[in-house]
């Protein structure tokens, strides 16, 4: 994804990647077939919403900034969740 200089693009597209990062969690089932398949793809999403979010922080206003911290904390409980079941 490209580099954003805009403050609201930047921000949006870190809204839609922890969006994304979020919805994929929330369709994991654990006793899958597909688990492993589908956490593969989760560490991805994860990843590019970190990488999304360090972007926008570059440029973002201060109530941005604000969610976007909060955003990092979502990932991070996301993470933490998952890894509890390994």
């Amino acid at each position: 994804m490209p580099y954003h200089k805009n403050k609201q693009q930047a921000f949006q597209a870190a809204q839609q990647g922890m969006e994304d990062a979020q919805e994929l969690y929330h369709e994991i089932v654990r006793d899958s077939a597909n688990y492993g398949h589908q956490l593969k793809h989760l560490k991805q999403e994860v990843n590019e919403a970190y990488e999304q979010i360090e972007n926008a922080l570059e440029v973002a206003s201060e109530t941005q900034r604000t969610q976007l911290e909060k955003f990092q904390q979502d990932l991070s409980a996301i993470v933490n969740e998952v890894n509890q079941y390994h």
